[in-house]
């Protein structure tokens, strides 16, 4: 059980590192899927499977920025992986050099 939990840490930490690649991953896995259901149904026309495909994509972009929004909130509200005030005390000056400069 250590060792499952492990692992379900291991993937949570990948995610939280690469979330964007994750999100549009699936998002992409989830366009093909519908392309390719959409092309194994018989008796329907090129443009109505076209039509079908581009919904699934609407609705998948929609779940995808969902899904992200939510990764991006959870992570905020608990802290953990969230690197955004790393980057600014970065790259960012901070309110004790800004006052130097100015002086």
């Amino acid at each position: 059980m250590a060792e499952e939990k492990g692992t379900l840490q291991a993937m949570r930490g990948w995610v939280v590192d690469h979330k964007l690649r994750a999100v549009g991953t699936l998002w992409l896995t989830g366009i093909a899927g519908s392309i390719a259901y959409n092309w194994s149904r018989p008796g329907m026309k090129t443009s109505v499977k076209l039509i079908h495909a581009r919904l699934h994509a609407q609705a998948l972009t929609l779940a995808a920025l969902g899904c992200s929004a939510l990764v991006e909130y959870y992570d905020h509200q608990s802290g953990s992986g969230s690197k955004v005030h790393d980057y600014a005390k970065q790259f960012l000056p901070s309110d004790r050099n800004a006052k130097k400069d100015s002086v």
